[in-house]
């Protein structure tokens, strides 16, 4: 089953206006983030897999793997800028993972990342705002 199945579009549409970014801001600040899978480092059951940006978790929070929430944590000081739905095929799971203080390379970096080997996972990329908005912060 693709992605593209698995979320219809209207509910796609829809995700990115019903967020609350500040909230999810708020909450990055306060609880923090743990990075346990540092730029380069590789994936500790897949080393095939290099994660191309620090990745890691918010600390205190649960997502729907039973883990903490995913964060991509990149170079910019831009605050939470999107967010990716993702499908694990291999897990057998979907869940969100938040892109924080990332430029819009690095959010190419990240969604290509995650869509490398579709068979195995696929995400959709949810902007907070217009990908042009995000390079009018970094410049």
């Amino acid at each position: 089953m693709s992605l593209q199945t698995m979320y219809n579009s209207e509910l796609f549409a829809r995700v990115g206006r019903a967020i609350d970014w500040p909230a999810w801001d708020a909450l990055i600040q306060l609880r923090g983030i743990t990075i346990d899978r540092p730029r380069h480092s590789r994936h500790p059951a897949f080393p095939d897999i290099v994660y191309p940006i620090d990745y890691g978790y918010i600390n205190g929070t649960l997502g729907t793997d039973g883990e903490e929430i995913d964060i991509f944590t990149g170079s910019a000081h831009t605050q939470l800028v999107a967010l990716i739905l993702t499908a694990d095929f291999r897990k057998g799971d979907r869940e969100v993972k938040l892109v924080y203080n990332c430029s819009p390379e690095e959010i190419y970096l990240v969604h290509g990342f995650l869509n490398y080997a579709p068979d195995l996972m696929q995400g959709r990329l949810v902007m907070r705002q217009p990908m042009a908005a995000v390079w009018d912060m970094v410049r």
